[in-house]
C-alpha cells in the first residue's frame, strides 16, 4: 500500500499502540451525563480537575467528559457513530436494556443476535450519543 498524495514517506513502521485509551465527548448536559455513565453505567469517577472536567473509567479505560461553553455547535467533520461497553453474559445484553428503558434512557435499537455470536442493543446518552452495550463470546477455537 502507497503513502497518499503529499504524504511523508517512513522507511518503517513504529511499535503498534497499547490499545484505546480513552474517548472525549464535549457534552451540553453535563449533569446528566454525569449522572448516566455513573450512575446507570456504573462507571467510577478517576479524576475531576474541576467543575467543567470529569474522567470516568470501568477500571482499564477512560471517558472524558468536557462541559460543552453555551454557543456550542459541533464540528462539522467529526463522525463519532457510537462507543461501546462490553458485557459478560449473552442474557446481560435484555438485563441492561430493560434496567436502561426502565430509567427513561432512550432505546435506539432493541436487543438483537448477530451472525458473529456477539448480542447488542442502542441507546442515547443525555446528550444523544448512541452507545452500544455488547456481549461478545470467547473466540472459537481453531480445528486446523
Amino acid at each position: 500500500m502507497s503513502n497518499p498524495p503529499g504524504s511523508p514517506t517512513m522507511t518503517h513502521k513504529p511499535n503498534p499502540t497499547a490499545g484505546l485509551h480513552h474517548v472525549a465527548f464535549t457534552v451540553k448536559n453535563f449533569a446528566e451525563c454525569e449522572y448516566f455513565y455513573v450512575e446507570l453505567l456504573g462507571m467510577r469517577i478517576d479524576w475531576r480537575p474541576d467543575p467543567d472536567n470529569l474522567y470516568l473509567t470501568t477500571g482499564s479505560d477512560n471517558l472524558a467528559l468536557h462541559r460543552a461553553p453555551h454557543d456550542f455547535q459541533p464540528a462539522p467533520h467529526q463522525h463519532l457513530d457510537h462507543i461501546g461497553f462490553f458485557l459478560k453474559k449473552h442474557e446481560d445484553v435484555d438485563d441492561w436494556c430493560h434496567y436502561l428503558q426502565a430509567n427513561n434512557v432512550p432505546i435506539k435499537a432493541k436487543p438483537k443476535d448477530h451472525r458473529d455470536g456477539t448480542r447488542s442493543f442502542y441507546c442515547a446518552d443525555p446528550d444523544g450519543n448512541i452507545v452500544q452495550m455488547i456481549f461478545m463470546p470467547p473466540p472459537h477455537k481453531s480445528t486446523i
